[in-house]
């Protein structure tokens, strides 16, 4: 007898092995047609698995959150058939789900274009509707070698001869097509409805560009065609709010060939860049940090003994002079040490924050940059908190508080907040970890919020809190972490004296809000589309003239507001009106101040919005105030 323990907490019995379907059958017709597949004591299996012995078990249907996972990686297998029954010789590589969807590389005789993706989709919609069952079947290595060597799939064949010999391996056949792959898969290709392919790149087999480029394809996979429509929309409204296209408009930065992943910032970007770090620069203050500036490079000594030579440094750029090798620093903790290592503290002085606007170089590969949101050159708002185990839980919920604040301020209201827990490549045993662990946990339940926990993706010097942010149409960035380091004052030899006299390593807390001031900036741009509030626009207002007759107020007007603190030109060319203010509303200038011969006789202003709004006439005072109102971040 053999008991499947529901989610509910109910009891099947059965007399013999079953399958994840039969015992979907088992509760009704309707749940064995949804059936997806299956979890079995946590692992995620095919509607076929074969259940051998008491377990618990939840039937995966699409509104199971690992169903849409299923369905993609089962839309890959889709394409690879559909490519290779239009292009006969096609090899299959890999094929993995990837964030929205999932992509496969290939190789054939010539690289696949955008031309080829309708063709092939029309082809995997042909083998949706002829309903193949999908089945796993298990064979020895060396059985799967042979298979796909005859098969003439040398890639696949290669892939498997690098698996130990021992074990046995999983194949999906649907139709004519077989691939290797752990699943789980769909039970027939009826199930899968809504996809659509995005694009062909290239790419090198196994990342390595001394191997053949192949052509790789991408798609995107969704449970039905209401969720594949706003995903279609949400990209296309991305597109428009794409911040190196509005910064090329608004004339914020640009980047070129000569200095890749480097930012070329001109004068209204960067004047929105001061904006953020000068509100940041008051966060710092206001939380008790101490600003500091290291220097760029350091010799690789100390990134040995800090652990970034082992873990880093393929990420790294390194220079030498006069025989010594020098690294341009990724991080900037290993600095703010070397500040905290001069003079001896007691643990009165703790704990002690420091905080910089610190330039790193990171040797990000050229096919991973884009704009501003990944580039090798950034800034970061970056901090460190050095103090006892015991002050830990308080700094870092000082710290959640703060940054949910921050984020507030620059518009972002959904925030979701993830533990990313120890990877595999680390420094320090499982017992400092497990202490580390505990900490942040301990600190986000007495914020009393909840968090998701990601195994595997802490650094390799501490776990990490992680700030999601839901941008204006529903796109999640992750921005500010906080971390928990127990290792890297101990390796750089960071001491404070304890109450009994005796010397001990710090905590050492990694934390930043907005993180990369240039990743920051750009999420900014495409959240606001460019219209930034008025807070944080590069330039509040522009004053315009009808005539020459009124240039002398304009002026007084600009040198007002100017000497008030707020961003404000005047624009005095010899245009019509209209045309001048088409131009700044085109520039999402967030006030136009229209001045005529009434305005200056009577002292006044005219002033609409960028959106066409009339707000009417106003005394320069009362312009002053609405302006002060709306400057409450940085007031």
């Amino acid at each position: 007898m053999i008991k499947i323990t529901l989610p509910d907490g109910s009891q099947r019995p059965f007399e013999h092995p079953v399958t994840v379907a039969e015992v979907a059958a088992s509760i009704g017709a309707g749940l064995a047609k949804a059936a997806l597949g299956g979890k079995v004591d946590g692992r995620l299996v095919d509607a076929s698995f074969r259940i051998e012995s008491d377990a618990s078990l939840e039937i995966v249907t699409e509104k199971h959150p690992d169903a849409l996972d299923v369905l993609r990686h089962s839309t890959a297998h889709l394409l690879a058939q559909a490519v290779q029954r239009l292009f006969p010789g096609t090899q299959v590589t890999i094929g993995p789900v990837i964030d929205n969807g999932f992509y496969y590389d290939f190789a054939y005789e010539r690289p696949f274009t955008p031309e080829d993706l309708p063709a092939i989709e029309a082809e995997m919609q042909k083998i949706v509707k002829e309903a193949l069952p999908v089945t796993r079947s298990v064979k020895s290595r060396d059985e799967a070698v042979a298979f796909f060597k005859g098969l003439g799939e040398h890639y696949k064949a290669e892939i498997i001869e690098s698996i130990p010999a021992t074990e046995d391996l999983s194949l999906y056949s649907q139709g004519e097509f077989t691939d290797l792959c752990r699943g789980p898969h769909v039970p027939g290709t009826d199930k899968l409805r809504a996809f659509k392919l995005m694009k062909v790149a290239g790419a090198y087999w196994r990342g390595d560009h001394n191997n053949q480029m192949l052509s790789r394809i991408y798609g995107t996979a969704w449970l039905n065609d209401k969720d594949l429509k706003a995903y279609l929309t949400q990209l296309e409204e991305a597109e428009k709010r794409d911040h190196r296209k509005i910064a090329k408009q608004l004339e914020l930065f640009h980047i070129q060939e000569e200095a890749p992943g480097l930012v070329f910032w001109h004068p209204k970007g960067w004047q929105l860049w001061q904006v953020v770090e000068q509100y940041m620069r008051r966060v710092y203050r206001a939380s008790g940090y101490q600003e500091v500036r290291c220097p760029q490079i350091l010799d690789v000594s100390l990134w040995k003994k800090s652990g970034h030579w082992d873990n880093y440094k393929e990420n790294m750029f390194f220079t030498e002079s006069e025989k010594r090798t020098y690294a341009l620093k990724p991080m900037n903790c290993p600095g703010h040490v070397q500040v905290f290592n001069q003079g001896l503290h007691s643990y009165r002085d703790l704990p002690i924050r420091y905080g910089e606007f610190g330039a790193c170089h990171r040797n990000e590969p050229s096919g991973a940059l884009h704009g501003i949101l990944r580039v090798r050159g950034f800034t970061q708002d970056d901090g460190h908190v050095f103090c006892t185990p015991d002050q830990v839980e308080a700094e870092v919920t000082a710290f959640h508080r703060q940054a949910l604040k921050v984020y507030e301020d620059f518009g972002f209201q959904d925030v979701q907040i993830k533990i990313a827990l120890r990877p595999e490549n680390r420094l320090g045993d499982d017992a400092t970890w497990d202490k580390a662990e505990a900490a942040l946990r301990a600190a986000l339940s007495a914020c009393g919020v909840a968090w998701e926990e990601l195994p595997g993706e802490g650094a390799f010097y501490g776990p990490k809190i992680e700030y999601h942010l839901k941008d204006a149409i529903g796109r999640t960035w992750q921005l500010g972490t906080m971390q928990v380091d127990f290792m890297m004052p101990a390796r750089l030899g960071a001491e404070y004296v304890d109450e009994s006299s005796t010397k001990r390593h710090p905590v050492m807390l990694h934390r930043a809000i907005v993180g990369s001031m240039e990743r920051f900036i750009g999420i900014l741009i495409e959240n606001h589309s460019g219209a930034f509030p008025a807070w944080l626009a590069p330039v509040q207002a522009v004053v315009m003239n009808i005539t020459d007759a009124q240039a002398d107020w304009v002026e007084e007007v600009r040198k007002t507001l100017v000497n008030q603190g707020f961003r404000v030109q005047a624009d005095l060319r010899n245009e019509k009106i209209g045309y001048k203010i088409r131009e700044h509303t085109l520039q999402k200038v967030p006030y136009l101040l229209v001045v005529g011969d009434r305005e200056k006789e009577n002292g006044m202003i005219a002033v609409r919005t960028r959106s066409g709004e009339d707000l009417g006439t106003m005394s320069l005072q009362g312009f002053l105030d609405k302006l002060r109102a709306e400057n409450g971040p940085v007031a």
